[in-house]
């Protein structure tokens, strides 16, 4: 299928693509934040530089685009076009992705992933739940968090 834009304004509309500050991510923060949670935003000498560092809880959370990461919900689709390209560039987020939570959880990092179709698409969760399912996993011990859109 051909692209329905030239390549100029493509590339444009690529280039306006965030991979800090994303809503889901401003989301969290803010609701994190309500809650009384203090951290730290992208910080570059962690592996994977998570989106939420929480030093005194010793854990950090990812906020997932589910294309960009290549996740097994709705929101995720193949492109038709260039289809190689983007499968080895989903491919290649995915191995960056595994390679820093075990580097992080090797360190001693709790280490939890939101999935953006827990906040948006049909199968988003209520956001007062998301928020307060990453409250209670802060709160407590456990290692690893994951959370996704119901399906």
């Amino acid at each position: 299928m051909a692209d329905v834009v030239p390549p100029e304004v493509r590339s444009r509309m690529m280039a306006g693509i965030r991979g800090k500050n994303t809503q889901p991510e401003l989301i969290l923060r803010g609701g994190l934040h309500a809650l009384g949670f203090r951290y730290r935003v992208h910080v570059a000498a962690l592996p994977g530089k998570p989106d939420l560092v929480f030093p005194s809880r010793h854990a950090v959370l990812f906020a997932h685009g589910c294309f960009w990461h290549g996740h097994d919900c709705h929101l995720f689709k193949q492109p038709s076009s260039r289809s190689k390209f983007w499968a080895a560039k989903i491919a290649k987020n995915r191995e960056n992705d595994s390679r820093a939570i075990e580097a992080l959880a090797a360190a001693g990092w709790r280490v939890g992933v939101v999935w953006e179709c827990a906040i948006k698409g049909r199968s988003r969760r209520p956001l007062e739940s998301v928020i307060e399912s990453c409250a209670t996993w802060l709160k407590a011990d456990e290692r690893h968090f994951e959370l996704r859109g119901f399906e």
